[in-house]
């Protein structure tokens, strides 16, 4: 049995049925995210999904992280393929009942897992040149695309111990997310499943000295803070795309 399938308890719908494919690791991850008004996203994602909004506010984040693990089962790890850098541009939506991730951009350092991604996930990838570096507890981390010139540049670290968030909260409704939703070229909408154990959040702190990741869909968030979250580790199944 796969480690993130020891529980299930706290998902809001059941595991899938049918065999999961797809097996990763994600780390040292931040959550960085910002309240926008709905009316900004509305033009940058399917009218057919849903935007969802807590207490009245849609939020946008920008998600920076390590993979490790990456393989399609039951194939081993492979050195150069399976562990690179991601950071990923998301909003949060709903389509028949099932609340979900919505993917403005995702950035990775493998050009084979970004042609994989577009091919078989119908994901907005790119490739970008990138770093995630450790600095004792904390992460300096460097993203610039090679297509344009979205960027990301910054420091963060945890300055809390570790949690589980509590549900009701605007924390548990940002992170705890059980399936994404991607629109192919042809206008085909498509639903992945994930799962994992709860979210290991902890409280952080971050410098960011360059954000350049949401000037494509047209949101300047200025000199706002983020709300910001950290994980150290967290072992994710997924399963192949449903058209829906």
């Amino acid at each position: 049995m796969h480690p993130a399938l020891r529980a299930t308890s706290h998902r809001p719908w059941p595991i899938p049925e049918r065999p999961w494919s797809w097996r990763q690791t994600w780390c040292d991850l931040l959550f960085a995210h910002w309240p926008v008004p709905v009316a900004a996203l509305r033009a940058a994602v399917p009218s057919s999904l849903t935007i969802q909004q807590f207490d009245g506010t849609a939020w946008i984040g920008v998600v920076p992280f390590r993979m490790e693990g990456v393989m399609r089962r039951p194939l081993p790890d492979l050195p150069w393929v399976s562990a690179f850098p991601e950071l990923n541009v998301r909003t949060y939506v709903e389509r028949d009942g099932k609340a979900g991730v919505w993917f403005f951009s995702l950035d990775a350092s493998n050009r084979l897992a970004v042609w994989a991604a577009r091919r078989f996930f119908h994901l907005p990838y790119f490739h970008a040149s990138m770093q995630s570096v450790g600095r004792g507890d904390g992460i300096d981390y460097r993203s610039h695309r090679t297509s344009d010139d979205a960027a990301f540049e910054g420091w963060y670290e945890p300055v809390s111990g570790s949690y589980a968030a509590t549900p009701g909260t605007l924390e548990h409704w940002l992170t705890e997310r059980y399936c994404l939703y991607a629109e192919s070229a042809d206008a085909l909408m498509f639903r992945t499943d994930v799962h994992h154990r709860q979210w290991p959040l902890q409280r952080a702190r971050a410098v960011i000295a360059r954000n350049t990741m949401l000037d494509s869909i047209g949101l300047a968030i200025g000199n706002e803070a983020p709300l910001l979250h950290f994980s150290r580790r967290l072992d994710v199944i997924v399963w192949s795309p449903e058209r829906i």
